[in-house]
């Protein structure tokens, strides 16, 4: 089954990035807005406890994590991907490489630097893209809050994401 690690911004940011997603994601309809910590990977269901717990364990060493967003990206020549620019703050980096520094279940499984986002156009043709990406950097996006959770994520036969687990920031939980 594959697994994947996101936070779930706020359902301000939510309805925002929505806003465009459903008319220019073509996985709208598969996953929230989210900022992907790791991309798909394989679990086997008889390591689970034993993922969560180390989950659980990177979670409570992390504090909670600002999401700073003040413009709209793109990922091209690469793909025609348009996003939300996450700012990359230094305890959302570090969360991101203890999910990928080979140790216990983690693996590192990354196919291109990262870059936090969440992902508002994809899969559009060059010329769409180019429109669309075009009238999105004028608008302003000022958006600051602070996350104080993530969540292990799992697939679905159709398609869907759906939450495992959920694992709260901080000592305290």
């Amino acid at each position: 089954m594959k697994y994947g690690i996101a936070i779930f911004p706020s359902k301000k940011l939510q309805d925002f990035a929505n806003s465009y997603r459903k008319r220019y994601d073509a996985h709208y309809a598969l996953i929230p807005p989210h900022i992907t910590l790791k991309t798909a990977f394989e679990i086997n269901e008889s390591d689970m406890r034993a993922v969560t717990e180390e989950l659980s364990s990177i979670a409570k060493e992390t504090p909670p994590i600002s999401i700073n967003i003040h413009k709209v990206s793109s990922f091209v020549p690469v793909n025609n991907v348009i996003y939300l620019k996450v700012d990359p703050d230094e305890e959302l980096l570090s969360l991101h490489e203890k999910l990928h520094a080979g140790m216990g279940y983690f693996e590192d499984n990354r196919e291109y630097s990262y870059v936090p986002h969440i992902t508002i156009g994809q899969n559009l043709s060059d010329d769409e893209h180019s429109d669309v990406l075009g009238s999105l950097k004028m608008t302003e996006i000022e958006h600051e809050e602070v996350a104080d959770r993530f969540h292990l994520l799992y697939q679905l036969e159709d398609g869907m994401w759906t939450v495992y687990e959920t694992f709260r920031f901080g000592k305290d939980c």
